[in-house]
């Protein structure tokens, strides 16, 4: 599976969509999507379609946005120095479609390495479990626990 940016992906997003990913814009807390997603499947970038985080890894930081420990596949993520709006904070960026996705966090759950990737809903497209390999996404199956 390619996974790359394109000029017909960018223009399939939303206003909200496009401001998000192509703008580093951040959604208002609790509108998100997949803030309350708890079904089974990966989360692939709303852009290029690359994998970036299993439901397995999502869990509930009371934020407002989808949060979840790791990426599914760390290679396709970039973390960026980023000093806007007055702070110094790890902006996270898909690394195929530079896609900006959130921030990163050192206040995740200790027993699961300690960060919070904090992702807006409008820069993810959700995958179910039961779609995946039809999708082409059959090689994470094994990282996806049942329903």
């Amino acid at each position: 599976m390619k996974f790359e940016k394109s000029q017909k992906a960018i223009d399939r997003l939303t206003r909200e969509q496009r401001r998000i990913t192509q703008e580093s814009g951040t959604e208002r807390a609790f509108t998100g999507e997949y803030n309350d997603n708890k079904a089974p499947g990966i989360y692939v970038d709303i852009v290029s379609g690359e994998p970036l985080f299993a439901s397995t890894d999502k869990f509930d930081s009371r934020t407002g946005w989808p949060s979840f420990t790791k990426p599914i596949v760390p290679a396709n993520v970039n973390e960026v120095r980023d000093t806007a709006h007055g702070m110094v904070r790890t902006e996270v960026r898909s690394v195929h479609a530079d896609s900006h996705l959130g921030h990163v966090f050192p206040d995740g759950p200790s027993d699961r390495g300690g960060l919070r990737y904090c992702i807006n809903s409008a820069s993810l497209r959700f995958v179910p479990r039961d779609q995946m390999e039809a999708e082409g996404y059959g090689e994470y199956l094994d990282q996806i626990e049942e329903a």
